[in-house]
């Protein structure tokens, strides 16, 4: 043992730190809060401060969504334009130029097809809600009159509460944001600063780029390039995916409402593309409208083949259409949707609800990059 010590100059001590037991009071805290516990309180006052975060953010976003609403808008349709300004320049067009031809194009095509839609199906809209009305009477009728539990005064009220809450919703859309200002005045003020915001996005694109790109820094600039990437491919995709899909529906629906012998044919087919903007919700509104007017219409044998003809409309596109034209770039699933479209009626009315599933699409997106293993920061890669 001598040989030992004198061999290694000191004498064999405890191991560094202090060793179970040396501390009882310390040990019994420890036997108190299990090392699950603590993480788990560890990860909940995190979770606190980020959701307290987000909610600050999301009111102000409310708040301001006379202005946020344009914002969001002009990005989707920067979206779309952009690719056609780079396919111009690519073929030797200067950049203002490019910008301005597409920029009126797409301008142009919108005053045509409202100055064409409008006139055509301003004049039916009345009908068609004196229509709806009659079939919703109709429906009511039938339930009251079978044991279904419901009085024709519950279903009523149930009716006009339903009405009223839409009503509220529809007209919350811009109301609160700015006092004094009218509906009117809003939309007109909205569509101004979203084609001022459009122009402008599809003009600077590239400045922006590069200024969030250096603000960012280096080392995330192409990370961050290629959010920007998934992002706009997503919302392009759902955008062009949407449109092919909602005109197509409308198509093949009107086609068999002019079987049947339905009227108002021209605005049942306008809201069935309108509605394909809504996924699985804006379908189901579209296909009861219309069996609504051929009950009124028709009768009951024409109605039925309305909802048959509106379902297997909707099963081609689920089946072909959805994943043919879509592709895997706006693929959710339908909770997912049905809970975005929730979330943007709740917190944006009407619009909200319209701006959910791309905005789902996005945030889908981006997580799933951020999901994929990134490549190596450039200190680790040196070390190794």
């Amino acid at each position: 043992m001598s040989d030992q010590v004198t061999q290694t100059g000191a004498r064999p001590g405890p191991p560094d730190g202090p060793r179970p037991g040396d501390d009882p009071e310390r040990d019994r805290g420890r036997t108190d809060v299990p090392p699950a516990l603590q993480r788990l309180a560890a990860w909940s006052w995190r979770l606190l401060v980020i959701l307290t975060a987000a909610g600050l953010v999301l009111y102000l976003l409310i708040l301001l969504k006379v202005i946020v609403v344009p914002v969001i808008v002009a990005l989707f349709l920067a979206t779309l334009l952009v690719p056609m300004v780079n396919w111009l320049e690519r073929r030797g067009w200067r950049h203002l130029t490019a910008v301005l031809a597409v920029f009126s194009g797409a301008v142009l095509l919108l005053a045509a097809i409202v100055a064409g839609f409008v006139p055509l199906i301003g004049n039916e809209l009345d009908d068609l809600r004196q229509r709806t009305d009659e079939g919703v009477g109709q429906v009511q009728e039938f339930i009251a009159s079978r044991p279904f539990g419901l009085s024709e005064e519950d279903l009523t009220r149930y009716l006009e509460q339903a009405r009223e809450r839409f009503t509220e919703s529809s007209s919350g859309l811009t109301r609160g944001a700015v006092q004094g200002v009218t509906l009117v005045g809003e939309l007109i003020t909205g569509l101004i600063l979203c084609l001022f915001l459009t122009f402008f996005f599809v003009k600077d694109s590239e400045r922006f780029t590069r200024w969030i790109l250096d603000f960012a820094g280096a080392r995330r600039a192409d990370h961050l390039r290629e959010i920007g990437r998934r992002s706009a491919t997503a919302v392009s995709g759902y955008l062009r995916g949407q449109a092919s899909v909602g005109l197509i529906d409308a198509v093949f629906i009107g086609i068999g409402l002019l079987i049947v012998g339905v009227p108002l044919v021209v605005p049942l087919a306008f809201l069935t593309f309108v509605a394909a903007f809504l996924p699985l919700v804006g379908a189901f509104v579209a296909g009861a409208l219309a069996a609504l007017v051929a009950l009124v219409t028709k009768g009951f044998t024409a109605a039925l083949i309305v909802i048959g003809i509106t379902v297997l409309v909707q099963q081609l596109e689920g089946h072909l259409l959805a994943p043919l034209l879509l592709g895997r770039a706006v693929s959710l699933h339908p909770v997912v949707i049905i809970l975005a479209l929730a979330a943007g009626a709740i917190l944006g009315g009407i619009i909200g609800a319209f701006q959910a599933v791309p905005i789902a699409a996005v945030v889908t997106a981006v997580g799933t990059y951020l999901r994929e293993p990134g490549e190596p920061e450039p200190e680790t890669a040196a070390r190794g």
